[in-house]
């Protein structure tokens, strides 16, 4: 495709990250971001989270003006719609009932991570030239070669959304919950902006944890020891081994994480009578602290707030991070300090028929989204200011 300037602009995959020349991914993608590291995507590769039998088949978009890169995405061949986040179930069965294939599908997103960052990691030149379709016809000329009826791109940033936004989009939009850190010193500075109920309640949750005799133990990157990996990760699988799921990730994809990408590693356990019951993984950004992995295997009262969400709002404070992300869903957030936060994603759908009735699907679903925002906005327990 011939751009602006009278290069010609292609895209194509890559099987695997190992492809893809390291200085050029980091290039484009840096190594602040966790989620982006070249080293992530080895591991997930290297240990079978996401290989053809897990059905996220590595096929990477690599962007070339010319001969040169200038862009790179992380990019799977689905073969079911397990591990995004964003359901398309309904979209898959309405195919399987009319007698078409909706899988495999190209998915541009980061496996198993529901977190909004940038996707399309393009060379700064590159971007500005790229104008009103020009990107969705390159991905559907893609799906198209790739032989799948349906393009994906899941939780972009706003820069990359902004390359997709004209009049015939398909984009969707969802409903998360983060902490913001507005310069807090120490986890009152934050309770002192809530009203005194939540306030209350908040330190009467914690107050109920640590009369249970549970106490928390911090572990950073290559501190982690292998014995606490090993209990963190008995407790991860349970998580999914309760609802009948495995789980996504195996315990070689920690140990190359912890290898790998040891500053962005944080562990914390809860410990009660010398023994460790739970525990919850993160990962540090340059601004952001992302809250991933959780498990236990008894219940004890409150556990999984204090150890997913006030441990990781200290956590934050400690690293001076100005946000929280601590996953998916979770409407419970929001009594807790947790703001709503729009996110979203983009669709490319071959099928016309389908495509327009996905369409309409994403409209009405959209509105019902924003005023589900709005109302959960007006529910937050932050104190009222002077002069609001």
């Amino acid at each position: 495709m011939p751009d602006p300037g009278h290069h010609t602009l292609t895209v194509d995959t890559c099987g695997t990250i190992d492809e893809i020349p390291r200085e050029a991914w980091e290039r484009l993608a840096g190594r602040a971001n966790p989620f982006l590291r070249y080293e992530f995507f080895q591991a997930l590769e290297a240990s079978g989270c996401t290989s053809v039998a897990s059905g996220w088949q590595p096929s990477h978009l690599v962007f070339r003006v010319d001969d040169r890169i200038a862009g790179v995405a992380p990019a799977y061949l689905k073969r079911h719609s397990m591990g995004e986040y964003v359901f398309d179930w309904a979209w898959a069965d309405a195919y399987r009932r009319h007698g078409l294939n909706y899988y495999p599908k190209l998915l541009i997103a980061i496996p198993f991570t529901p977190s909004q960052g940038p996707r399309l990691l393009l060379d700064e030149n590159l971007r500005p030239r790229l104008k009103g379709h020009q990107l969705q016809d390159l991905l559907d000329t893609l799906a198209d070669r790739l032989e799948v009826p349906s393009w994906h791109l899941l939780f972009p940033d706003h820069r990359d959304q902004a390359l997709l936004s004209h009049d015939d989009q398909l984009h969707r939009i969802g409903c998360q919950f983060h902490w913001h850190n507005r310069d807090y010193q120490r986890f009152d500075d934050f309770l002192a902006e809530l009203t005194s109920r939540k306030r209350k309640s908040i330190r009467k949750e914690r107050r109920q944890v640590a009369d249970q005799g549970i106490r928390f133990r911090h572990y950073h990157g290559l501190d982690v020891p292998d014995q606490v990996l090993a209990a963190f990760y008995v407790f991860y699988q349970a998580t999914y081994l309760k609802r009948g799921q495995q789980p996504y990730l195996n315990r070689d994809f920690f140990d190359r994480v912890r290898a790998s990408l040891p500053e962005h590693l944080h562990l914390i356990m809860a410990v009660r009578d010398g023994q460790m019951i739970a525990g919850a993984l993160f990962l540090q950004g340059v601004d952001t602290l992302y809250g991933r992995y959780w498990g236990c295997l008894d219940e004890y009262n409150h556990l999984h707030f204090e150890t997913c969400y006030y441990q990781g709002i200290e956590l934050a404070i400690e690293l001076g991070l100005s946000r929280f992300d601590a996953g998916a869903q979770g409407e419970h957030k929001l009594v807790r300090g947790f703001e709503p936060v729009l996110t979203h994603s983009w669709h490319g759908i071959a099928h016309p028929g389908f495509r327009e009735a996905i369409a309409e699907f994403t409209r009405d679903e959209a509105e019902q989204v924003r005023g589900y925002h709005q109302e959960a906005l007006s529910l937050l327990p932050f104190r009222q200011r002077d002069g609001d």
